[in-house]
């Protein structure tokens, strides 16, 4: 189930603040910060855990630093060499991927910006580094891509030729247009491709994942210049051809959702008006919890790979429309043969995103990006 940054589940009472900040976790980053001279873990702990009750994710993170900041120097630079020596071992870098790190370890980052932002961002930047090897420091070096676009830029370009790959990997998280969560950053979209040139030969997962939804990102911008960009990286043969296929794949999703030409040319489907296809609705009207039954066939005249999904253009009160792709099935077809795709599409009452009304509702079938037959059907009241 997907949470937001309040770290609650939707109705369920599970809450992953609760998993993430707690007593044992607040007590491990009480102990790790005990080691420096003056600093009362203990009484760090006991403050923390005090203050967690009704703040969501981010707000307890923020609370922790501000916990912490209290017991440090408040000279930046004696206030970052603390924390570098408070930090627990780096994460296992003989690993490739899924090792996130703890929550507890953002705080690094969340005090490199109010305390060093403004006048010490070297410093700061220094202190990111080191941090981002506990837990990801992609929130954090945002600020300083807005404040500092230049020299923030010029340390990327060190960075990503990193021996540590959580800090390969920051430079092109860091730098995604549309991060979740995270504020939104100045920079030109197409401004960190010269990065991800870089990083899309990495051999690790946790690299090579972020460059594609790095991609997926600048797809909803710039289209072209991913479509581009992924045959160019074809071409130089740097990656591994069955890991680039998949960091292609998961680049282009949402442009192949739209159905660009461009991207569905890039995994080999071809254009969709050589086809024969036919829609067979089968329920031309249906009522909340009963299901949209129809087929779809396709023929071809020579040997195809297609990609059909389908678009439901949802009637609103006071005229508006509403539109959602769904998946329908892929399929290679042979010359002179037939492929039927047939789909029972549940009408949820219950649904969270959107609510069905009565009325008139479109079925749209898309074949490798094109519209290539429709229907009407009738939600009863």
């Amino acid at each position: 189930m997907a949470r937001g940054p309040d770290g609650k589940g939707g109705g369920s009472g599970y809450s992953l603040a609760d998993q993430l900040f707690n007593a044992r976790t607040v007590g491990q980053l009480g102990r790790e910060y005990g080691v420096l001279p003056g600093f009362d873990g203990d009484a760090f702990t006991a403050q923390a855990l005090a203050g967690l009750p009704g703040r969501g994710l981010l707000e307890r993170l923020d609370w922790l630093a501000d916990c912490i900041a209290v017991q440090l120097p408040q000279d930046f630079h004696a206030m970052a060499e603390a924390i570098e020596a408070a930090m627990p071992p780096a994460l296992d870098p003989s690993l490739c991927d899924d090792d996130f790190g703890q929550f507890i370890h953002a705080v690094p980052g969340i005090l490199a910006v109010r305390h060093g932002l403004e006048d010490h961002p070297d410093r700061a930047l220094a202190l990111i580094h080191r941090a981002t090897q506990r837990f990801s420091m992609e929130f954090y070096i945002r600020p300083f891509l807005n404040r500092w676009p230049e020299r923030t830029l010029d340390r990327l370009r060190l960075w990503v030729r990193d021996d540590n790959y959580h800090v390969r990997r920051l430079v092109s998280e860091g730098t995604r247009p549309r991060l979740p969560w995270a504020r939104n950053i100045t920079l030109d979209p197409l401004v960190p491709l010269e990065f991800l040139d870089q990083l899309h030969g990495d051999r690790t997962r946790y690299v090579t994942r972020s460059v594609a939804n790095h991609l997926n990102d600048i797809s909803k911008v710039v289209p072209d210049a991913v479509t581009g960009r992924l045959a160019d990286w074809a071409g130089l043969g740097q990656q591994d051809p069955k890991e680039l296929d998949w960091m292609t794949r998961h680049a282009l999703r949402t442009a192949v959702k739209r159905g660009e030409p461009g991207a569905l040319a890039l995994l080999g489907y071809g254009d969709a008006m050589d086809l024969g296809v036919e829609l067979a609705l089968e329920t031309p009207q249906v009522r909340v919890g009963e299901r949209l039954e129809f087929a779809v066939t396709v023929a071809a005249k020579a040997d195809t790979q297609v990609l059909v999904d389908y678009r439901i253009q949802f009637a609103r009160p006071g005229g508006k429309i509403g539109e959602k792709v769904f998946k329908l099935g892929k399929a290679r077809i042979k010359p002179r043969e037939k492929v039927v795709l047939r789909k029972s599409h549940l009408l949820k009452g219950d649904a969270t995103t959107f609510r069905w009304h009565a009325g008139t509702h479109k079925l749209w079938i898309q074949v490798n990006g094109r519209d290539r037959a429709e229907a009407e059907f009738q939600v009863l009241a």
